[in-house]
């Protein structure tokens, strides 16, 4: 297993992506919270300078290199965030960056990779393949591989995210995310368990692309090789470094359907007014979904991303 990241390697990662990237802001609406019964507090990476909290644990990796590997550049696979946000932290630092995209990510992704200077190459849409073409991509190019998310520098630079929130926000009872890979929930995991033992955090996930939630109930690693979800973003599984903060402190995983996904990000779109990806709906849509879990309560819901193909939204 790759070494598991503590609490200063958090310190250390805010420290370092601090000068480019974005504190974001906290939203709350009074319409939601009626609708919900509970005090909602939306965290909003999608504001990030290239649209994902991603940015995060790639500016990370990339300005953690030395000098003699960051001439070589960066590399991964990656769906489409994970790729625009370590290609826009290599063209921060001046490196290159290849990424192995599936064929059907969003364009709008794929445009974001090209626009700030990575090197896409194509892949199916399905984890085997992805890491298939990987290897023969690192082959070639030497990059320093910038796991999306099985990397104990990015879930250290996830993390930076709820320790921002907490700072935020007093006082919440509970931290919801999405969960695909699940590093964004491992760097919240990390952060709750050293400074804010008493949250808890639920992970939301759709119900067509559920094998963290099977995982979670398994005791054991359950990988499905291909779902099909509108939310693109959590299509693939969960890995050891990830599975370790998973295992140990996420309260339950919840399931949305496509439709109740759909509904939440028209929800979010139209009461925040901010522009999310299905992806990032998905924790909203457990809220509506599970009321009891969550009324009453202060929750904490962090907003991953917004880029969306605005030509392919899912209810046109």
């Amino acid at each position: 297993m790759n070494q598991i990241p503590d609490w200063q390697d958090v310190t250390a990662a805010h420290e370092r992506i601090a000068p480019h990237i974005r504190r974001t802001e906290i939203l709350t609406n009074d319409a939601l919270d009626a609708q919900t019964g509970a005090q909602l507090f939306f965290k909003c990476e999608s504001l990030q300078p290239p649209g994902a909290f991603k940015v995060r644990g790639a500016t990370n990796a990339v300005f953690g290199l030395d000098e003699a590997a960051a001439k070589k550049g960066v590399a991964t696979h990656s769906s489409g965030n994970h790729a625009l946000c370590l290609s826009y932290a290599a063209g921060r630092r001046g490196i290159p960056c290849n990424v192995v995209m599936p064929h059907t990510a969003p364009q709008a992704k794929k445009d974001a990779v090209i626009g700030y200077g990575g090197k896409i190459t194509e892949c199916e849409p399905s984890t085997s393949s992805r890491e298939e073409v990987f290897a023969k991509v690192q082959a070639e190019t030497g990059g320093d591989f910038v796991h999306p998310y099985n990397d104990p520098r990015v879930i250290a630079g996830q993390a930076t995210c709820s320790r921002e929130f907490l700072e935020q926000v007093d006082d919440l009872d509970i931290l919801v995310a999405p969960i695909g890979g699940g590093g964004m929930i491992s760097g919240t995991c990390l952060t709750v368990s050293s400074i804010a033992t008493n949250v808890q955090i639920f992970a939301a996930e759709p119900e067509q692309a559920d094998d963290a939630m099977r995982s979670l109930k398994a005791g054991r690693i359950i990988a499905d090789d291909a779902p099909d979800t509108i939310a693109d973003g959590l299509k693939v599984p969960l890995k050891e470094l990830t599975w370790h903060f998973v295992s140990r402190y996420v309260a339950d995983i919840l399931t949305a359907s496509e439709q109740e996904i759909i509904d939440a990000m028209k929800i979010s779109w139209k009461r925040l007014k901010v522009v999310i990806e299905p992806s990032c709906a998905v924790p909203l849509a457990i809220i509506l979904k599970n009321p009891d879990i969550f009324a009453g309560k202060r929750v904490g819901v962090i907003i991953t991303g917004g880029n969306v193909d605005l030509d392919k939204l899912p209810w046109t």
